[in-house]
């Protein structure tokens, strides 16, 4: 064969192996290990999240108490920069929220309810959501799933209010008799 000598008279690769491992079998340190205790985290920064929130009051009454850490803002990369990631998501969050009613539109000062709109950025944000699966910082991703679910419940929300107001003013408006025909 064609070069099988050549591989047997160049010298083979030398191949070292370090057990870089600190602990014996039996668990005990191994000799000459030194382990460094371990850094104290900084704490965290007060957050005011009198703002963070979109969820409308009577959501907020109901609502489980909540059990998560702060959420620190400097965690997330860019979040000082207006053209982020994070900034947009909050352009686009502001505008379901108004279009929900949950705080006043940007432009008009006004709270109206508009559910079409609402449910637009809604879903807009929904597939932004999706195209970015597993390509966000983890404190990014963690954001805007609560964006989106305190969107999707405040939609929910409304929708139901909607519907049951419109279900009372067609209870005022129609009587037992005029749907049995009686008169």
């Amino acid at each position: 064969m064609i070069g099988k000598e050549d591989l047997n008279n160049e010298e083979q690769p030398e191949l070292v192996i370090t057990d870089r491992r600190k602990f014996n079998v039996d668990g005990s340190l191994k000799e000459g290990v030194e382990i460094a205790p371990a850094k104290p985290k900084p704490e965290p920064k007060p957050v005011d999240d009198s703002s963070a929130r979109l969820v409308p009051h009577a959501a907020e009454e109901s609502a489980a108490p909540e059990t998560e850490e702060p959420f620190d803002d400097g965690e997330i990369p860019g979040a000082d920069d207006p053209t982020s990631f994070v900034n947009f998501l909050t352009t686009l969050a502001s505008q379901a929220a108004a279009a929900l009613g949950a705080m006043p539109h940007p432009a008009t000062g006004q709270r109206t309810v508009d559910l079409e709109t609402g449910k637009y950025w809604v879903d807009v944000l929904a597939m932004l959501k999706e195209k970015t699966r597993n390509n966000l910082h983890p404190k990014e991703a963690e954001l805007f799933d609560g964006l989106l679910s305190d969107l999707r419940m405040q939609y929910v929300q409304i929708t139901r209010l909607a519907e049951e107001k419109l279900k009372q003013k067609a209870a005022q408006k129609f009587s037992a008799q005029d749907i049995l025909g009686k008169k």
